[in-house]
């Protein structure tokens, strides 16, 4: 849930689960960067406590940690890349960092077991059928040919 510092705790609404629901008129509008101008959509509480869709330029304190994620996936790609230049890793890892993805979200996006995975970022990639490659390059949204190389 968003929170500020200026909120008071009268300024909170309850929800019936429990949790705390912003009102529509305290949504952040602090122009996140990491959005590049966009808007998204968040719900709020309006006026008569109900949930309603409200348009939001983004919160400084989701700018400063959707920036840290990215900086982490960052170092992640720079490290894989290192690991599959020395042959220890598949450059299929390099490609997962690069994507912002990670064991678990590729497995889900290829249907293949984490374990699995996990293997096949340690196997060099021409050692996988060529089903579990269009599947990788598919969630990866990569050409087949690329998926092998690294920069």
């Amino acid at each position: 849930m968003f929170c500020t510092r200026e909120w008071a705790v009268h300024q909170l609404i309850y929800a019936a689960n429990g949790c705390v629901a912003m009102e529509k008129k305290d949504v952040p509008q602090d122009s996140n960067a990491t959005l590049d101008g966009a808007r998204k959509v968040v719900y709020a509480v309006d006026e008569d406590g109900k949930y309603n869709a409200v348009a939001t330029t983004g919160w400084a304190v989701e700018e400063v940690v959707t920036s840290m994620a990215v900086d982490h996936y960052t170092y992640l790609a720079q490290e894989a890349l290192l690991r599959a230049r020395r042959g220890e890793s598949s450059p299929l890892e390099y490609h997962m960092f690069t994507r912002r993805l990670n064991v678990v979200t590729l497995a889900q996006a290829t249907g293949k077991f984490q374990w699995l995975v996990k293997r096949h970022l340690k196997q060099p990639i021409d050692q996988l059928s060529p089903k579990t490659v269009r599947r990788y390059a598919e969630a990866l949204g990569m050409e087949l040919s690329d998926l092998s190389r690294l920069p």
